[in-house]
């Protein structure tokens, strides 16, 4: 039985409950799983904030960054990209005297110049949520099943490469293919919980009911 779940990519906790793999029995984790991880989100600073943070976690792990997350909000104006964009070096070298968050300067520098960005974005759209939900594929243009081993295999989509593309062409950084995938799939723009998850029939109800912005 344990082979057959890893095989497709679920573990059973303590509960009974099969989810996906990857938070590996952290009860923090399991909790990002459960309650937020592929919900669709239409908020602007909470899909500016997620951005920021996957550009932080490159070369890191994401649950490094989550046990890290209330920290980076305190420092980082709780990722109001209006308070954001108006950081400069002083802000810089008290992040970078900050111990409960990531200290490379060159990410801390980067999320400053993608909450400018932000603004440009979201005078020419109307909100974040606006434009990245344009990016959302197609029912057909995703996998007929969701496993694990097609998970592990496309840590990119021609959509994530196309939305990572955009971005970089109107002056943002660290939004890589990768990067932007790991972004849509926590924000639901896709839902990547596995088959079996419990999670994933809730998400597609959520995701039936939920308004794309226009």
């Amino acid at each position: 039985m344990e082979e057959r779940q890893e095989i497709e990519g679920l573990i059973k906790g303590e509960d009974g409950i099969d989810r996906c793999w990857w938070h590996a029995g952290h009860v923090d984790y399991m909790a990002y799983h459960d309650l937020e991880w592929g919900q669709p989100v239409g908020d602007d600073r909470r899909l500016f904030e997620k951005i920021c943070l996957e550009g932080f976690q490159a070369g890191l792990s994401w649950l490094t960054i989550l046990r890290k997350r209330e920290s980076f909000r305190s420092a980082m104006a709780e990722f109001d990209f209006t308070h954001l964009a108006e950081f400069g070096e002083s802000d810089i070298v008290r992040l970078l005297g900050n111990a409960d968050i990531i200290r490379h300067r060159k990410k801390i520098e980067s999320a400053i110049n993608n909450a400018r960005r932000a603004l440009d974005l979201r005078d020419e759209f109307g909100s974040l949520a606006t434009y990245f939900w344009q990016f959302e594929p197609a029912a057909n243009e995703r996998p007929d099943r969701m496993t694990k081993s097609v998970l592990v295999a496309n840590p990119t989509t021609a959509h994530s490469t196309a939305l990572s593309k955009d971005l970089k062409k109107r002056g943002w950084s660290f939004v890589g293919p990768t990067t932007i995938y790991a972004f849509m799939q926590a924000m639901g723009l896709v839902n990547d919980h596995v088959e079996g998850c419990f999670r994933r029939a809730e998400l597609e109800a959520e995701r039936r009911a939920f308004v794309r912005p226009t």
